[in-house]
């Protein structure tokens, strides 16, 4: 399943374009040194990666729990029909409201970036990607969801490193071309990514039905144990 994170990353990408893009465009490098300006894009890319990271590993570790109480199919399948839902019903997950502590967090989150986009500092750009992780996006959450499914820590946080090695061609090439892909083109990629999400989704759900269909749905490891164990017996 990791392989699906990687595609989120390349195909959600051309949607980073419209979120994130503004903000890459705006990297404060030195554009009169092109070494000087690689790494200092490669080090916006890295506390992105930094964060998502850091995400993938706490929902990692959050499926870890629920896999330890019996629940690593069932976190699968919940997991595959939200990704459906949010793309077949949309306006049911529009109407969602953040908590306020939740979004006093964007705020800040959104001022501390501010600052740091006006700050030429060569360690302003790993922070600048740090905080922009942090940022929400729907792509994000979709590739969140899949890290929890992971019901390990270190998968849950190689989940959203792939994903976010991914994203880096296309914003990388934001930074040096600007907003370079045609409206046309955006727009078809835009109708391919429900279609993938979706396809992802019946992935994770086939893969939490445990039919015994080697690598795409593997029997339910739960049941297997306890059979196993009764051969023991």
């Amino acid at each position: 399943m990791l392989i699906s994170a990687l595609i989120f990353g390349l195909l959600g990408s051309f949607h980073c374009i419209g979120m994130c893009g503004p903000i890459a465009f705006m990297l404060p490098v030195d554009r009169t040194n092109p070494t000087k300006q690689f790494f200092q894009i490669m080090s916006y890319h890295i506390g992105r990666l930094t964060t998502y990271a850091i995400i993938g590993l706490l929902f990692g570790l959050l499926g870890k729990g629920f896999q330890l109480f019996g629940f690593q199919q069932q976190i699968s399948i919940i997991t595959g029909t939200l990704m459906i839902l949010t793309i077949l019903l949309p306006k049911l997950f529009n109407n969602i409201k953040l908590s306020k502590s939740i979004t006093r967090f964007v705020f800040k989150i959104k001022s501390a970036l501010g600052k740091e986009l006006k700050n030429k500092n060569n360690n302003a750009f790993f922070t600048i990607g740090f905080l922009n992780g942090y940022l929400p996006c729907g792509l994000v959450y979709m590739a969140v969801l899949g890290a929890l499914s992971s019901t390990n820590p270190f998968t849950g946080s190689l989940y959203m490193l792939l994903f976010g090695l991914g994203t880096i061609p296309l914003m990388t090439s934001v930074v040096y071309m600007g907003n370079f892909a045609s409206g046309l083109f955006r727009k078809r990629i835009q109708q391919i990514i429900p279609i993938i999400v979706v396809c992802i989704g019946i992935l994770f759900v086939l893969r939490g039905l445990g039919l015994g269909i080697p690598l795409l749905s593997p029997p339910d490891t739960i049941s297997t144990l306890n059979e196993t164990a009764k051969g023991c017996h």
